[in-house]
């Protein structure tokens, strides 16, 4: 997978704002394992930000991760998580906590990574200081190849509307997109939400 490549819309430097970084984590080749980075991108799709905030599709980058968390004050996570509740379900965890679940109940190889990412920035003296997880109890992580089960999908909206309050609690205002503007994509072409989770589906 490609270096990840961060979208800030405005001007990074200007603002007296936080610095904050809104990351997706996921793998999207195994359906809802990739529901952190389709809430990423949706995110961008739909919003513009300000200055000092940066939109990443972090994917299955890991320890590359860190340098991006060492240039950010706040930190706002969308990923699959198993919480062992009702497919669907989403939970914002926040600060302390957020290591915990990120590490918890391991169900692929990027959750131990980015629990790495995370204590590797305390280490390193630079870890945000508000960190909050919005992660999404998953369905099926075993459909190699697969989109976005049912579930996962209609969690997508109540994600987006939990990152606005989130980011509105940090003084942060995002700007809602022109219907006609089409923002520089985060992802590939071939695996962006419109070519892969909507394609057709095999014999269909």
């Amino acid at each position: 997978m490609a270096d990840p490549i961060p979208s800030t819309d405005g001007d990074a430097g200007a603002g007296p704002g936080p610095r904050v970084l809104i990351l997706g984590i996921g793998n999207i080749l195994w359906a809802d394992e990739g529901f952190g980075v389709r809430a990423v991108e949706e995110f961008h799709r739909r919003y513009q930000v300000p200055g000092g905030v940066t939109v990443l599709d972090g994917g299955t980058q890991g320890l590359y991760l860190v340098n991006f968390l060492q240039e950010c004050d706040r930190l706002l996570v969308f990923d699959a998580i198993d919480y062992g509740l009702e497919p669907g379900t989403l939970k914002v965890i926040r600060d302390d906590e957020v290591p915990k679940f990120t590490g918890a109940k391991k169900m692929s190889l990027h959750q131990t990574g980015f629990q790495e990412v995370l204590s590797a920035a305390d280490l390193l003296g630079a870890a945000p200081q508000a960190q909050v997880l919005i992660g999404c109890q998953p369905l099926d992580l075993e459909d190699w190849g697969g989109p976005l089960t049912a579930p996962a999908r209609a969690a997508l909206e109540p994600a987006l509307a939990a990152a606005l309050g989130v980011l509105a609690e940090w003084g942060v205002t995002v700007t809602p997109r022109a219907a006609d503007e089409t923002p520089t994509a985060l992802l590939d072409a071939a695996i962006d939400f419109a070519a892969y989770e909507r394609r057709p589906l095999p014999g269909l």
